[in-house]
């Protein structure tokens, strides 16, 4: 049995990159893993991974994994994830917000004014989508006084890092989880911002590959990368941690946390903070 057998989580955004990483990770704990996203039908998607095939590998690392495809963007479909997981286990421990809808032009050089405003879809699926995910896992955790809310976020909430809405919508992140975790603090529930470098995830790979001079940048020099799974293994150390709520309402480095934790990566790599060159987290613990 691992060490979180019995426990329960929902991972958005976990067709493939770090939404799988953080379900293997966890069900590798024995949790039982709610892995959501749109891709269903292998080929319907430009890269690989669907949720049934996450789901999959979630029960050959030992855990559970449960299916579920869902549109981050549409209320009812969100709301009838958690219907499902309140009917099926009648308790959450952990939620990850992880989906994100990053556009086609996210690396491109050109400023704000030249990018389309549907751009904008970075706050519908990646800000609102982590509110109304939470909203509905708060009323599953309050009534049993326990449970972990963690957002993925990274350095570009305090250094520019590919365009405006993009750092916008990653400091808008850092904040909500911040002022979640004042509210939901009477009732034992931590809620934390989880602070990424890069990560290689299948379009990390591609985007590597095929942009010209991507891997120069300040926010992906590869030296400095760790797997998907990788953030998992510290969400999994965190929820397992009866002090975890020292740490809640802060924006937190992910690296930093490893350490704390003493986690590698899954090659065994110390995965280095980039607070020196990259920046300091603004929100501390509450």
């Amino acid at each position: 049995m691992g060490s979180m057998t019995g426990r329960v989580a929902v991972v958005t955004g976990a067709s493939r990159g770090i939404g799988k990483g953080i379900a293997l990770a966890l069900a590798a704990e024995g949790a039982t893993v709610y892995v959501t996203g749109r891709t269903v039908a292998p080929g319907t998607s430009p890269l690989p991974g669907t949720v049934g095939e996450t789901a999959s590998a979630c029960d050959a690392r030992g855990g559970k994994g449960v299916a579920v495809q869902v549109d981050h963007g549409n209320d009812e479909q969100v709301a009838a994830l958690f219907e499902q997981v309140r009917r099926e286990q009648g308790r959450l421990d952990i939620l990850v917000n992880n989906a994100f809808a990053l556009p086609d032009d996210l690396t491109d050089p050109n400023p704000f004014w030249e990018k389309p405003l549907s751009n904008w879809q970075m706050f519908d699926v990646g800000v609102r989508s982590n509110f109304v995910a939470a909203w509905h896992a708060a009323r599953i955790m309050v009534p049993q006084k326990s449970g972990l809310i963690v957002a993925i976020s990274g350095y570009t909430g305090v250094s520019y890092t590919y365009g405006v809405l993009f750092g916008t919508s990653k400091s808008a992140v850092d904040r909500m989880a911040r002022d979640m975790a004042i509210e939901l603090k009477p009732h034992s529930i931590a809620s934390i911002s989880l602070w990424q470098g890069l990560t290689m995830t299948e379009l990390a790979k591609r985007n590597l590959a095929n942009i010209a001079n991507l891997k120069d940048g300040a926010a992906t020099q590869v030296r400095d990368s760790c797997s998907p799974e990788f953030p998992g293994r510290v969400i999994a150390a965190l929820a397992n941690d009866p002090g975890a709520m020292r740490h809640s309402g802060g924006t937190l480095i992910t690296a930093e946390l490893a350490r704390e934790y003493d986690i590698t990566d899954i090659d065994g790599k110390v995965i280095p903070s980039l607070r020196e060159t990259r920046g300091a987290p603004i929100w501390a613990p509450v």
